[in-house]
């Protein structure tokens, strides 16, 4: 029985690419329900031009049953369009709910000065000073400075990634809803990261 909900956040020009290594495989798991959710509930356009069915608003999102939200990168970030999650994601940091971030969307929680004692990456620490001034994590950050040897990291119940490592932010998703068992995760990232399988 799928009990808990996967909620991603999706808004016109989402960036698909970087969510869809991770999406399949929960939407397939047995123990969770994969829910796309937009602030007012209505159907978006990503950045690659996909139409998306969201199923629900943002006020519509059941804590009680909500093992995640993903967050994906897009411009409206680094605009600040999308001020309605502050308070939704204020509640699953209260309730030591995860929040997984990727490439902009981690400008939210910098914003948000939740990545200030937390390990942490993003596309770059001069990033994060360029679009967040009140960001005060320098010494948590971890990974590249620029986009060389992208990484996605764990911080508590927090997971952000560079923009250009979304099998890495699919590997710390995996790893923290427990999707597969650790081995198994990293036979799969092998197999997408380089091409190789190992029995």
């Amino acid at each position: 029985m799928r009990n808990k909900k996967v909620y991603v956040l999706l808004f016109d020009g989402f960036a698909d690419w970087e969510i869809s290594y991770a999406t399949p495989h929960i939407e397939k798991n047995e123990n969770y329900s994969l829910v796309t959710t937009s602030v007012r509930g209505e159907n978006v356009k990503s950045m690659g031009g996909l139409d998306v069915i969201c199923k629900c608003k943002l006020s519509e999102i059941d804590y009680g049953n909500a093992a995640m939200l993903i967050l994906p990168g897009g411009d409206a970030w680094e605009k600040k369009e999308l001020p309605e999650i502050i308070p939704v994601v204020k509640e699953l940091v209260q309730k030591q709910i995860p929040i997984a971030a990727i490439c902009a969307a981690t400008t939210l929680l910098a914003d948000m000065k939740l990545l200030n004692s937390i390990k942490h990456t993003s596309n770059a620490k001069k990033y994060l000073e360029k679009f967040c001034p009140d960001y005060k994590g320098q010494e948590h950050y971890v990974g590249q400075e620029g986009y060389s040897d992208p990484t996605a990291v764990t911080g508590g119940n927090i997971i952000t990634s560079s923009g250009v490592a979304p099998l890495e932010f699919a590997r710390e998703i995996f790893k923290l809803l427990k999707i597969y068992d650790d081995p198994v995760i990293e036979k799969w990232y092998q197999l997408f990261k380089h091409g190789t399988w190992q029995e």
